[in-house]
Parts: structure tokens; C-alpha cells; sequence
């Protein structure tokens, strides 16, 4: 049956013809992405939407703005800039094609960011005549509706709820956010954000006030020598994470664009409620080639406080239980810090120094396995970062150390043979004992700590209309870990890649992915081992643009887990996508169909879907079943947009759906999310 529908895939990839292209960046994002990394995709993926819904101009665009921009090498960036700068202003996007090392994949991916536009505006030009003038505003709200009834919801009689408060929520099963935007040119923006999760009270109980959380920020960009300056909520992140990266963007290890440094500050516009500032922060270019930087940031945190300690920081942002409120706002914490850096031709390094205290003292409880996890009340951390360019080799850096002396060290070379391979060389070494509470870093370990590791990655289109990918990553822990009871334990990570597109609306993608890490096991007969968990993925994937109204998408993808060799559990997925849209009406639409089958939850699957404008929708399922979802979206001349997505997952092997407070009684489970964004 699977090799059936293999086939029929191929083949009708190549019969459909294909009429023109349609740039689609989300296919990237899919392909790079790792099911480990998802909650850092979340949060890249609503990044790079923004950029989508307000693209660069081509013909004004600078090196930073391409740098937000991860599929983008620095060697490639470098190459654009020049070419803008000698052959420009650049009258169609498919002049990128004459970029040295541009293929027409990277080029698709890059017309979703861009516009063709002048290289000099009047507009332009900051005035607040022109800031109140010439501004973009726009106002968009989601609501999510479920069709089930979960258990949180259920009715409980006073006797039960007094014995056990958290088996309901306090709120109604809905989800609902509002997001406000201003934004002048490159210069000035504002926002706020409202959200409200499902299972929160909304204009009821503690939450007279309507929503759960509000967020705000003003950010102000390239006033002359002031850089950066933003109030309110803001990201920060400086050389490689390894001192501070709080709401940015941490490379995975499927791309090759991992010697690039922090961007600074950076306004938040996310609904997370967990990883971002709050304060003042400014970037001043104190001389041609120098910058300083300095923020404060004071917010109160959601933690498990017992004694004055705090035994744990919660960071999900779910407030609807009554144990989540017990945990809401119960510690503040202060955190300052500063950074220079200087950007030469040839040379950059930057020095950082963050402090944060806490009005309490962290003290986890004792586990054999945090033996060496922050503790205390305050915590400061000093890096130093550097990039030194020999031609074709870049040769870049952090390495920091904590308030006890422990360091912490990322080094890499980048070498580029040609302008369309790259190789990259990664060794880091986080010391068992270093505290970072907001650095974020390259690695395998989900804490900055207990890890040394080696690793390889290449990356070429040496070959006319193939794309090679490949990565081997070789790790250690010095000390036992969360679901592993032992001390020096090693794993190994690897990737191959080939895709491949005959014709630019034509790509065929193979992956394969394994993963070698200690885990616990336990044998029928109770006795306890550590041994290697071995994960494997085999997927291909298959995209073809039929004509200016029609794409198709399939994918098929097999999965296979075992401890050493024992207890396999296999599983895969096949699944199919259709878009059209109807420009005579301003209708688009997709379809995505799944069929899924694995052994248990060792062999989980992860599905990619279309979702919501700013929503990244990836499914996780294991055991039996079929995954449906309609997409529809309306646009009425760029100011008015609504967008509904109704999704539908019924499983084959269990009459009962999720755990607790979120299970629901029988084998379907259905919602519609809708969306409606007003432009002015």
C-alpha cells in the first residue's frame, strides 16, 4: 500500500505540469525544523510571519535585516548587498538570480520577504509630521473553538471540588487573543497583545480586568545614532547565547548559518507569556564602528515557592487550575546588564555582562540528577565573543564564565570551498557546574551545562538542481541527567538531506535522521539499565505547483525507536496537501489529509499543517488513526482579512482522547480556529 502510494505521488508530481513557480519560505521551516526543537520554531516561525506580512524593501534592504533571515549565509548576504549596490534598484525579484551563489530555491524562499521599491523615499525620511501620516496600523484577533468536552470542563459537585480543586478549570474551554500594531518605516513601532488561554476566566474570578496577560512594547530603531531603544517588553541576545538570549531564536542543527552573532535588542510580539524582558533597554553607536548597549529588566515571575525557596519557575503561562494560581507572580526578579561591541572589516568581538537577583532564594529540591542546578539568590555571568575573517575562513566564538569561575565555551570554523558549499566545524564545552539562567546556546542538553560535544555539517548545491544537507554531531555528559542515572554518558546525532527540484515548481526532498542517547530502561522483570535510545525518521517529501491556482504536497515518513536494539517500536504517517485560490474573489484554500499508524508513543509522529497567520501548527500523534483540516482565507483589497481553519483527528485503537483534566470521553476530537485581521 505505502509503496503504492509512493509511486502514484511521484508520478503525478511529473504529469501535472507546472506553470509558474509560488515562493512558499514555510517549506524551509518544515524541512529544517526538528520535532526536539519545536517550542524554538514556534517562536521563529512568528518572527519571520511578521517579516512576511511587512516585507524588506530590496532596493533600501541592509545587512541586518537580511540577517534575520536564517536561510541566508553571511557569504550569500555579503553577495546581495553588493549586488543591489552595483546593479540596483532592482526592477523584478527574479533579477536575484544573478547573485553570486544564489540558487533558485534560496531565491524562492527570499521573495516572501521582499518588495520591489524605491531605494530612496520622501517618506522615509522621520519626521513626526510623516510619522502620523504615512504610518501602518492593523488590529487582529483569534478565536479557537473546541467541539469536545474536555474533563476540565465537566460539572463537579461542591463536595468533589473541595477534595480535589484541580480537577476544573475555572474558565470556558475557549482560546482568544488580540494583537494591536503600529509601525513607521523602519524606525518606529508600538504594539499591545491580549491573550487569554483555554481554561482561564475572561472578565470573571481573578481576572476582572479580562485577560490573563497583556503585553506592550515601543521600540525605536536607527534614529540616527541611536540604534535601539525599547520600553516595555522586549528580546535580547548577544554573541551566541552563551551569557544571554532571552526570546530569540536558537539555531537548530539543520542549518548552517550558526556563526552568526546575536541581534541585540528586539521588540516582543509573541503571545508566549514566558521568554521575554520587561524595562528599558538602547543600542548608541558611540563611534564608527562601536556600540554600547544597557537594559534593566524587572518582572515578576510564576514559581513553586515552599519555605521562602523557590523550588521551581513555571513558565508554560497556563493560569486556569487552582495550583496554577498558587504559583502566579510569587517571585520578582531583577536583571540588568551591558554590552560592547565593535564591527570591524576584518574583525568583530563583543564583551556582555548580565546580573539578575531574585527577592527569593532558588533552591530546587534535591534530585541526584540537579545536583549542579542553579542555586541562590543572585547570579551574574561575563562572555566574551569574536569573529575574526581569513578568507574563506570564519573563525568565530563565546566563551563565558559565571559568578563561581565556571566556563562556558562555543568555538567554530566556517569554511567556504565555493559560494555554494559551506562547512562548519562546532566544538563546545559547558562545564558541569556553570549557572546561566538566561543564556541559550547550541547544543544538545536542554540546560546550558553538562555537555561537551564535536560537531561536522555540510552544506552544497554543487550539483545543478540538487541540495545536499548533511551533519554528524557527537556529544557528552559529564554528569547523570533527568531520565538517566548515570555519570558520562555519550550519544550521537546525525542528518542526511537530498532534495532536488528538476524545474523551479518541482521538488523532491529525501530525509533521514538518527539519534543515538542514553535513556533509563527498566526490564519486564524490574531490573533497572541505562541504555542507548536509538530514534530513527526516513522521510520523503514531494511539492509540485500545478498552475498559478493549484499546488500539491505529499509526504511520507517512517519512524523507528528501540533501546539498543530491544523493544522496537515502529510507525509512520503518509500525508497530503492541496492548495488552490480563486484571485477573482480573493479566496485561497487548502486541504490536508493524514493517515497515521505506530506501535506507541516512542514511535510519536510529528505533522506539519497550514495553520492561522502567526500560528505554527505542528501535530504530534501516536497510535492509530486520520488527521483531516480545511483551510480558508479571505482578503478583501489588503484591509480586510478572515481566515478559519477547522480541524478534525479521529483515532482507530482507544475510546478515550489526552489525560486528566484534558481528556475527552471517545475517539474524535474537533475545533475551528478563526481569524480576522483589519489593515489602515
Amino acid at each position: 500500500m505505502l509503496k503504492r502510494m509512493f509511486v502514484f505521488w511521484i508520478l503525478g508530481c511529473y504529469v501535472l505540469t507546472p506553470l509558474f513557480a509560488q515562493s512558499d519560505w514555510l517549506e524551509w521551516n518544515e524541512d529544517i525544523s526538528a520535532p526536539e526543537d519545536l517550542e524554538d520554531w514556534r517562536e521563529k516561525y512568528e518572527e519571520l510571519s511578521e517579516i512576511a506580512e511587512h516585507p524588506f524593501n530590496i532596493n533600501a534592504i541592509t545587512k541586518e535585516e537580511l540577517e534575520q533571515l536564517p536561510f541566508l549565509s553571511d557569504k550569500l548576504i555579503e553577495n546581495i548587498l553588493y549586488y543591489v549596490y552595483k546593479y540596483g534598484p532592482l526592477l523584478t525579484k527574479n533579477e536575484l538570480l544573478g547573485v553570486e551563489g544564489m540558487d533558485w530555491q534560496t531565491r524562492k524562499f527570499l521573495t516572501d520577504f521582499i518588495y520591489i521599491g524605491p531605494s530612496e523615499n520622501e517618506r522615509d525620511k522621520f519626521s513626526w509630521k510623516n510619522l502620523w501620516k504615512y504610518n501602518k496600523q492593523e488590529l487582529l484577533t483569534r478565536l479557537d473553538i473546541p467541539f469536545n468536552t474536555k474533563a476540565g470542563y465537566a460539572d463537579y459537585d461542591a463536595e468533589t471540588l473541595a477534595e480535589s480543586p484541580n480537577k476544573r478549570y475555572y474558565g470556558d474551554p475557549f482560546y482568544h487573543n488580540v494583537r494591536y500594531r503600529f509601525q513607521y518605516n523602519k524606525q518606529v513601532y508600538a504594539g499591545l497583545t491580549a491573550e487569554k488561554d483555554a481554561g482561564e476566566p475572561f472578565f470573571s474570578q481573578y481576572n476582572r480586568k479580562g485577560y490573563d496577560a497583556y503585553s506592550g512594547y515601543l521600540f525605536l530603531s536607527n534614529l540616527k545614532r541611536l540604534k535601539a531603544l525599547a520600553i516595555g517588553n522586549y528580546k535580547a541576545n548577544f554573541g551566541y547565547g552563551l551569557v544571554l538570549n532571552i526570546g530569540s531564536f536558537t539555531m537548530g542543527k539543520g542549518t548552517m548559518n550558526r556563526n552568526r552573532f546575536g541581534q541585540g535588542f528586539t521588540k516582543y510580539t509573541s503571545t508566549g507569556e514566558g521568554e521575554y524582558l520587561q524595562g528599558i533597554a538602547a543600542t548608541y553607536q558611540v563611534a564608527k564602528r562601536w556600540q554600547a548597549s544597557a537594559f534593566y529588566s524587572f518582572r515578576k515571575q510564576d514559581a513553586r515557592v515552599e519555605n521562602e525557596f523557590i523550588r521551581s519557575l513555571k513558565t508554560d503561562g497556563y493560569h486556569r487550575l487552582k495550583k496554577d494560581m498558587e504559583k502566579k507572580n510569587t517571585v520578582s526578579n531583577h536583571l540588568t546588564g551591558c554590552n560592547l561591541t565593535y564591527n570591524g572589516k576584518f574583525t568583530e568581538f563583543g564583551l556582555t555582562a548580565v546580573y539578575n537577583h531574585f527577592n527569593k532564594v532558588l533552591n530546587p529540591d534535591a534530585r541526584a540528577y540537579n545536583l549542579y542546578y542553579p542555586r541562590g539568590d543572585y547570579f551574574y555571568n561575563v562572555g566574551v565573543n569574536y569573529k575574526f575573517f581569513l578568507h574563506r575562513f570564519t573563525f568565530s566564538g563565546e566563551t563565558a564564565m559565571d559568578k563561581s569561575g565556571k566556563i562556558a565555551t562555543l568555538n567554530a570554523i566556517s569554511y567556504q570551498p565555493g559560494v555554494n558549499t559551506n562547512l562548519l566545524v562546532i566544538h563546545r564545552y559547558y562545564d558541569k557546574r556553570y549557572q546561566s539562567l538566561y543564556g541559550n546556546a547550541f547544543g544538545e542538553n536542554s540546560r546550558l551545562q553538562n555537555e561537551t560535544g564535536a560537531y561536522l555539517g555540510l552544506e552544497t548545491s554543487f550539483l545543478d538542481k540538487f541540495k545536499l544537507l548533511c551533519y554528524g554531531d557527537f556529544f557528552h555528559f559529564f554528569y547523570r541527567r533527568y531520565q538517566v542515572d548515570r555519570d558520562h554518558t555519550s550519544g550521537f546525532d546525525g542528518l542526511f538531506q537530498l532534495s532536488y527540484s528538476p524545474f523551479n515548481s518541482l521538488s523532491m526532498l529525501i530525509k533521514y535522521t538518527y539519534k543515538n542517547k542514553a535513556k533509563n530502561y527498566t526490564s519486564p522483570d524490574e531490573t533497572k539499565f541505562v541504555l542507548p535510545y536509538v530514534r530513527q525518521r526516513l522521510r520523503y517529501q514531494c511539492s509540485s505547483v500545478c498552475s498559478e491556482y493549484l499546488s500539491l504536497k505529499g509526504v511520507a515518513e517512517g519512524v523507528m525507536a528501540s533501546y539498543n536494539g530491544w523493544e522496537k517500536s515502529k510507525g509512520g504517517y503518509v500525508s497530503g496537501t492541496v492548495k488552490g485560490n480563486i484571485p477573482s474573489i480573493s479566496l485561497q484554500a487548502s486541504l490536508t489529509g493524514t493517515w497515521f499508524h505506530t506501535q506507541d508513543y516512542d514511535s510519536r509522529i510529528y505533522v506539519y499543517e497550514p495553520g492561522l497567520l502567526y500560528a505554527f501548527s505542528m501535530n504530534s500523534f501516536y497510535g492509530k488513526g486520520t488527521r483531516m483540516a480545511i483551510n480558508l482565507k479571505y482578503t478583501w483589497k489588503n484591509r480586510f482579512m478572515i481566515q478559519a481553519k477547522w480541524g478534525w483527528t479521529h483515532y482507530k485503537d482507544r475510546n478515550r482522547i489526552g489525560t486528566d483534566t484534558e481528556e475527552i470521553q471517545g475517539s474524535d476530537k474537533a475545533d475551528l480556529q478563526v481569524q480576522v485581521r483589519v489593515k489602515w
